[in-house]
């Protein structure tokens, strides 16, 4: 057995779909050989079938029982077996190439739209990448699981041309040129059929990315009432899809219909025509037998061959849209590879546009009165976009983070955003995602993000299953699954995007005095303007206006270390957030001994 999905999926060619196909033949030629081969036995066997029928039925009448007819008799159980044998083997290996083939597609996609970020869906609609892996990457595998019957049938009708002509000569040309005949007239539907598929795959593309659109924004839609205007665009791209496979089907049956008619009057005219040069005594009774059986049996491979053509058709179609999700740009690490060696450890983390300096081994916090802002230099420590990030150059050891090798700047720095992102999965491998945690590991991490209450909710605990984007959980409990996650890469720079900013007060104070803890000693960056947070960190460093303003304590900022007007600014943000942290019994009690009247209240208490 072979293990699937490879470990290395390679770096295919993106010239066009047959230098892409080709590839992907050299990389499985063992397999594609072996199935090679089983086709060419299988389908020999069954091309001397007929011949040695013919010939026991001779050597039947003219001898009678006999030792000839009973050697003939063995032979054909023998090419018998061997066309079994060889046919179960032959499935075997059209099916382990199918699904090489489709894997590989996949996860050459798949790694494709890790690397590039955002730039993928600039470039393409995601429904065009859903399809390339739905779709396309199955259409790719099927060229290579009907190509050992192909590559046989090919190799039988050559062996049959060559015993037709030994039986007849004028039997024999009928073959040669009768069945490249029949196979060419089938060969006028193809173009129109890959014409028509294409068609019917954009507009499929399409519709996939309205509905993945349509569902991701189903609460708005709701909210401002716009389900309808959605509902009818994608009932009109429906029907658009519809119409466009009913013209498939179209061209399909005409092919099919065809497929079946034209090899059914070319095995009529064989057999008439043996039939009356066996009456006129040109050909053995046996001979006209072994005629009958190669016309029947020829439309095997004229149905292979047409099978052979529909499936190269429709993977050149798939292969072209896999190409096009294959040619993106990463929006990072695009560049050739980088020969600058990486800084040793306990370098420093520093984003010279706004002066955020990360030193080593401390636990800092930025604070901003604008949280994109700060949310922005976080993106930018962690290199997601080495274009829009150039006039903004971040340096690791005095060394630009664009110059070192991506996988290793991803392998020391960390950064976890504010919208996590969950994968469906089991709990375990959803929480290690490097693959080398223990259980141990795994639950000390889910206690550090005081994330108890969601191995408890999920059945099985770890080993359960989670959906797609963690849908069974509140935002919260997502919330910290992330944190657990993020804690378990271990990571020698970590920065988190507000961590806890869907959790409430009690939750965030456990969870601040646990991951300052956790974190002691071992660079951290925590986004945040939460006063919990703030009061376990090592430093605090504010930004105003994309520009380092402040360092020091949470305290000493709040007590104007920094200048009384650094701290109006500091107090005015952390006062903010210390405002929406407050309990909901305490905010009616506030504004019960507030001194405004209730027209004030209307008004804020603006003059």
């Amino acid at each position: 057995m072979r293990s699937l999905p490879l470990a290395d999926p390679g770096t295919p060619p993106l010239r066009g779909p047959a230098t892409y196909l080709w590839w992907m033949a050299r990389r499985q030629w063992g397999i594609l050989l072996a199935a090679v081969a089983c086709g060419v036995v299988q389908f020999a066997c069954q091309a001397f079938l007929p011949y040695l029928t013919g010939r026991a039925i001779d050597d039947g009448l003219e001898q009678g029982f006999g030792p000839d007819l009973l050697r003939a008799a063995g032979m054909l159980l023998t090419l018998g077996l061997v066309s079994a044998g060889a046919s179960a083997l032959g499935h075997r290996f059209d099916i382990a190439n199918w699904l090489r083939a489709a894997f590989t597609t996949s996860q050459l996609v798949g790694r494709t739209s890790a690397r590039s970020g955002h730039a993928i869906t600039a470039e393409l609609p995601t429904g065009e990448v859903v399809s390339a892996v739905a779709n396309d990457a199955l259409r790719v595998g099927e060229v290579f699981a009907v190509m050992a019957r192909f590559v046989g049938s090919l190799t039988a009708y050559g062996a049959v041309a060559v015993l037709m002509l030994r039986v007849s000569v004028p039997l024999g040309l009928v073959v040669l040129l009768g069945l490249p005949t029949v196979a060419a007239a089938l060969g006028l539907l193809v173009r129109p059929l890959q014409r028509r598929q294409s068609a019917q795959r954009e507009a499929s593309g399409r519709l996939t990315t309205l509905g993945a659109d349509t569902v991701s924004g189903l609460r708005v839609l709701r909210g401002i009432g716009g389900e309808s205007v959605f509902t009818g665009r994608y009932r009109r791209q429906s029907q658009l899809v519809r119409e466009r496979g009913e013209h498939v089907a179209v061209t399909q049956s005409w092919l099919d219909a065809l497929q079946v008619l034209l090899p059914g009057m070319f095995v009529a005219a064989l057999v008439w025509m043996g039939a009356h040069m066996a009456l006129a005594g040109t050909i053995t009774p046996g001979q006209l037998v072994t005629t009958y059986g190669y016309a029947a049996f020829l439309a095997w491979p004229v149905q292979n061959a047409t099978e052979f053509l529909q499936a190269t058709t429709r993977a050149v179609v798939g292969t072209r849209k896999v190409l096009a999700v294959l040619r993106v740009v990463p929006a990072a690490g695009a560049a050739p590879g980088a020969t600058v060696a990486m800084p040793p450890a306990g370098s420093p983390l520093v984003d010279e546009a706004s002066g955020v300096t990360l030193e080593t081994g401390r636990v800092v916090a930025l604070v901003s009165a604008d949280p994109d802002e700060s949310a922005r230099i976080a993106t930018r420590l962690g290199r997601f976009d080495d274009a829009a990030e150039a006039g903004t150059p971040v340096r690791l050891g005095g060394v630009r983070l664009t110059d070192l090798p991506l996988a290793e700047v991803r392998r020391r720095v960390v950064v976890a955003e504010a919208m996590p992102q969950l994968f469906s999965g089991t709990l375990a491998s959803g929480l290690d995602v490097r693959g080398r945690a223990a259980r141990e590991d795994l639950l000390a991490a889910i206690g550090l993000a005081d994330a108890q209450d969601v191995l408890d909710s999920v059945p099985d605990g770890l080993d359960g299953e989670l959906p797609e984007k963690g849908r069974s959980l509140s935002g919260g409990q997502r919330q910290r699954v992330a944190l657990a996650r993020a804690l378990l890469t271990d990571a020698e720079i970590l920065v988190l995007v507000e961590p806890t900013s869907a959790v409430d007060a009690h939750t965030e104070a456990r969870i601040a005095a646990r991951l300052a803890d956790a974190r002691r000693g071992r660079t951290t960056l925590v986004v945040t303007a939460s006063p919990l947070v703030l009061d376990h960190v090592d430093e605090v460093q504010l930004v105003q206006d994309g520009a380092l303003v402040a360092r020091g304590t949470h305290a000493g900022l709040l007590d104007g270390v920094a200048g009384p007007q650094v701290a109006a600014t500091y107090r005015d943000v952390v006062g903010r957030r210390l405002d929406d942290d407050l309990p909901v019994e305490q905010s009616f009690d506030d504004a019960q001994d507030s001194p405004l009247s209730p027209a004030d209240l209307s008004t804020g208490g603006a003059a």
